[in-house]
């Protein structure tokens, strides 16, 4: 599994990357692999301030549906639009193509997120 050392992770399995006042966020490799194939997101917090650890979206896949969580307090900006059509890129490129929303993170603090090598060790890789 990959986990790209640049990113922060929850222990909910979602990543975020951080560029500047923006981030992108998606769930991780190991998310996706557990779900398995993922047929729609459904995202309607665009617009909205949302908090840490607080729903801003489901995943479904063939067999479940999962919640959301937002790494870190900000507002929603965009959902990626490939998603609509092709909500598979979720498992295809959990970390590239398959980002989830793009937020507005002005002064949050990521202190609290986990390393790669922290997420590793939560799920025992």
């Amino acid at each position: 599994m990959n986990f790209p050392a640049e990113l922060k992770y929850t222990k909910d399995h979602e990543w975020i990357k951080v560029d500047g006042n923006e981030a992108y966020v998606g769930i991780t490799d190991f998310a996706q692999r557990e779900l398995g194939d993922i047929v729609y997101i459904d995202i309607n917090t665009v617009g909205e301030e949302v908090s840490q650890n607080e729903v801003f979206g489901t995943v479904e896949a063939v067999k479940t549906v999962s919640d959301l969580f937002m790494p870190l307090t900000g507002k929603v900006l965009e959902i990626n639009a490939q998603l609509d059509s092709a909500p598979e890129l979720v498992n295809q490129d959990p970390y590239g193509d398959g980002w989830i929303i793009k937020v507005d993170i002005s002064g949050a603090d990521t202190a609290g997120l986990l390393s790669a090598d922290e997420y590793k060790t939560l799920i025992g890789q």
